[in-house]
C-alpha cells in the first residue's frame, strides 16, 4: 500500500504539489480561492475536485463528459475561509463561501442561524469552513483521501472529523466516510448535514426527486404552495422562492435507504445512498431561481431537521456525545448514465415504498418546522 502525507500540522509537513496515481495536489492563487489546497482524484470513470481547506468538502466532479455540481454565484470560488464571516449579514455569512457539491453542515450547529444570549450562532455552523490539519493519500486498489478536522474551542464543543473519501477504480461512485468524536473529557452534543448539491444537466424542467418516502411535509409558508409537486421539478424562473420539505424516509431490511434526482428523459440522474440509523432526518432543498441565482437543488441527509439548535434539541433530535465517543456517517454517492441504470434504481425504490402509503402533510408540522423560520 502507498501512502502519502500532504499536510501533517504536527510533524509540520505541508507539500504543495503532489502528482501520483490517478491523485494530483496543488495550491490555488489568485483571487478569493488563494491558498485553497484542491485535490482532483480521477479513476478513470469519475473525476473529484476535494477541498482540505474547506472542512475535506467536495467541489465539483465529473462523469462521462457531465459536470456533477451546480453553478453558485460565486464565480472565482472556492472561497478560503479566511474571508467567510460567519457571523455576517446577520448570521447568514456562511453562503459568503458556498458553491460545493457537497459541504458538511455542523458540527457544533448545522441550522438556522439564532441567538445565544448577546451573540449570533451562524447558519450551518463552521465545519466547512475549517482546514484539515492532516491529509494523507492512500493508492492501492483503489484511492483514498483522509483528512482530519478540528472544531474546537474553549470553554465550547471538541468535536474532531476524520473524513475518508474513496473511490474504487473505474466506478461511478464517491463514498464518504466520517467519524465525529467528542475529544473533550464531558459530554456534549453534535449535528450534521450532507448538503449535497446537484445542478443541470441533471436538474431541469422535467426532473424528478424518486424516494421511498414515509413522511413529508412543507418546512414554512413559502413551501406550502408546492407540496403536490415536491418530487418535479421546473424549469429556473427568476424570483422564485426556495421551498424546503422535511421527510421521513423508508429503509430497506439493512436499515439503508436511497435518494435519487433523475433528469426529464430518465437517461441520467444521482444516487445518495446512507443509513437511516446513522442519518435519520431527510431534508430536499428546491431552489429554482435563476440560472444565475443558482438554480440548484440539495438532497440533505442529516442527523436532525436544519432548524435553530435550540428547537432541535427541545424535540430530542440532538446528538449526545460521551468523553470519547464517536459517531459514524457515511454516505454514498453514485452518478447514473444509461436509462437502464436509472430503471433499475426506481424499481428498487418502488419496492421499498411498497410496504407503506407516504403521510403527506399540507402544512408546517409544530414538531418538524421552528416558528421563527
Amino acid at each position: 500500500m502507498a501512502t502519502y502525507i500532504l499536510t501533517d500540522v504536527a510533524q509540520g509537513i505541508w507539500v504543495d504539489e503532489f502528482q501520483g496515481k490517478g491523485v494530483r495536489k496543488k495550491t490555488l492563487r489568485g483571487g478569493k480561492c488563494d491558498g485553497i489546497d484542491l485535490i482532483e482524484i480521477d479513476n478513470g470513470a469519475l473525476k473529484l475536485a476535494l477541498l482540505p481547506t474547506r472542512g475535506m468538502g467536495l467541489w465539483s466532479a465529473s462523469c462521462a463528459g457531465d459536470r456533477i455540481g451546480w453553478d453558485s454565484p460565486i464565480t472565482d470560488g472556492p472561497v478560503h475561509p479566511r474571508l467567510v464571516n460567519l457571523a455576517g449579514a446577520g448570521g447568514i455569512g456562511w453562503l459568503d463561501g458556498f458553491d460545493e457539491m457537497m459541504v458538511r453542515c455542523g458540527l457544533e450547529n448545522n441550522g438556522a442561524p439564532y441567538h445565544e444570549g448577546n451573540a449570533i450562532v451562524g447558519l450551518h455552523g463552521k465545519i466547512a469552513n475549517i482546514p484539515a490539519h492532516s491529509v494523507t493519500v492512500e493508492t492501492d486498489r483503489g484511492i483514498v483521501v483522509r483528512g482530519v478536522v478540528d472544531e474546537t474551542r474553549l470553554f465550547g464543543p471538541q468535536l474532531r472529523l476524520s473524513a475518508e473519501v474513496e473511490m474504487l477504480p473505474d466506478t461511478n461512485q464517491i463514498t464518504v466516510s466520517d467519524t465525529f468524536t467528542n475529544l473533550s473529557d464531558a459530554p456534549t452534543t453534535m449535528q450534521v448535514l450532507y448538503h449535497w448539491n446537484f445542478g443541470p444537466p441533471h436538474l431541469e424542467a422535467g426532473s424528478s426527486f424518486v424516494a421511498p418516502v414515509a413522511m413529508v411535509a412543507p418546512r414554512d409558508a413559502t413551501a406550502v404552495p408546492g407540496i403536490d409537486d415536491y418530487s418535479s421539478y421546473f424549469g429556473p424562473v427568476v424570483g422564485q422562492p426556495e421551498r424546503v420539505y422535511f421527510f421521513k424516509l423508508i429503509a430497506d431490511e439493512s436499515g439503508r435507504t436511497l435518494v435519487m434526482l433523475r433528469n426529464a428523459a430518465g437517461d441520467k440522474a444521482v444516487v445518495l445512498r446512507f443509513d437511516v440509523s446513522q442519518l435519520p432526518c431527510f431534508t430536499l432543498w428546491k431552489n429554482e431561481g435563476g440560472l444565475k441565482s443558482g438554480y440548484v437543488t440539495g438532497l440533505e441527509p442529516g442527523t436532525n431537521f436544519p432548524n435553530p439548535k435550540p428547537f432541535e434539541q427541545s424535540k430530542g433530535r440532538v446528538i449526545t456525545l460521551e468523553a470519547g465517543a464517536s459517531h459514524v456517517a457515511v454516505t454514498t454517492l453514485e452518478i447514473l448514465n444509461t436509462s437502464e441504470q436509472v430503471r433499475s434504481v426506481q424499481a428498487e425504490v418502488a419496492m421499498i415504498q411498497a410496504r407503506h402509503v407516504p403521510l403527506i402533510h399540507r402544512t408546517p408540522q409544530s414538531d418538524l418546522s421552528a416558528k421563527e423560520i
